[in-house]
């Protein structure tokens, strides 16, 4: 069977296809957009212009899997459009214009979702899933591969650069990043359900960890199928791309290579795995491919159990 995820998150708007054979899940192909949704949103409102740009995308995947005759889909949204005042709205005209049923997303089944997708081939027994989106930050602790604590945390890679860089520049400033820093940690020392846990193993997922473990295996002379960075380097690279000191030619080659569509983004998102990741004592991240679509297939698909 071929099936189709949607996910319309607040910075990407990705489809991915699946060949699901049993309880073998196979990714084919993978597209996406890099929308920054979340930047549609203004005193909490998203703009038409943000709903225009979901509906556009989102008809330009069903014209493409039309075209395959694959009519097994699933669409949702998360923090951009979950967390907009006038977000239900929002999500009725979308699917209304693309007669496909858009579902919201709660922060818990994100956290969730991304857990199963993440841990599904992990050999750690418990740590922390991390997965810091462009509106929200999803943190799960797992013990003997069993959820113990999950939170959702709204803070996120774009609405931290929209807030505190703005759209007049890419790379933020040394005080635009102690500002992040000085939010990022307020929010994170307010969580009391992860107060018993320290010295954790992260795992990170999402675009984030994604462009930060590219960008880290090239400044650092790793290989690629690397899939660990120290939380030590973290400080050093966040460091090196402040916008107070102009780049070098290698520099900026470098980011070209490895953050492409991410340049405005990774910082941000580094700010908040850095924070937690002292927050909870631990010495380096692990990557993982994986994450909410593969979750919702495995939970959801594969146990014939959809929204």
């Amino acid at each position: 069977m071929l099936y189709a995820m949607i996910d319309v998150g607040s910075n990407t708007i990705r489809m991915a296809i699946y060949e699901i054979d049993g309880d073998r899940v196979e990714m084919l192909m993978k597209k996406k957009h890099t929308v920054g949704l979340a930047a549609y949103v203004k005193d909490g409102y998203m703009q038409h212009q943000g709903i225009d740009k979901v509906v556009e995308i989102i008809q330009e995947y069903k014209n493409f899997l039309d075209e395959l005759g694959i009519n097994r889909v699933t669409a949702f949204t998360t923090a951009a459009l979950r967390n907009a005042i006038n977000g239900r709205d929002a999500v009725r005209e979308i699917s209304y214009r693309t007669q496909t049923n858009l579902m919201v997303m709660s922060g818990d089944d994100e956290a969730t979702f991304d857990f199963i997708g993440a841990t599904h081939n992990l050999d750690e027994e418990k740590g922390l899933l991390i997965d810091i989106g462009g509106g929200s930050t999803e943190i799960v602790y797992f013990n003997y591969s069993t959820i113990q604590v999950k939170v959702s945390l709204p803070i996120g890679s774009l609405s931290f650069h929209t807030r505190y860089t703005g759209k007049e520049h890419i790379l933020p400033s040394r005080s635009e990043c102690a500002e992040m820093y000085a939010e990022a940690e307020a929010t994170v020392s307010a969580i009391n359900e992860f107060r018993d846990i320290s010295h954790a193993q992260i795992c990170g997922i999402g675009g984030t960890f994604k462009g930060g473990m590219a960008l880290y295996n090239a400044m650092y002379g790793l290989p690629r199928r690397n899939m660990r960075m120290e939380v030590r380097r973290l400080r050093d690279i966040l460091k090196r791309f402040q916008r107070d000191y102009e780049l070098i030619v290698p520099d900026k080659v470098l980011l070209m290579r490895t953050v492409p569509e991410r340049m405005h983004t990774f910082m941000p998102g580094l700010v908040i795995a850095d924070v937690l990741a002292k927050r909870f004592g631990s010495h380096d991240i692990l990557y993982s491919d994986s994450g909410v679509r593969e979750g919702y297939i495995y939970s959801k698909i594969l146990t014939n159990d959809e929204f």
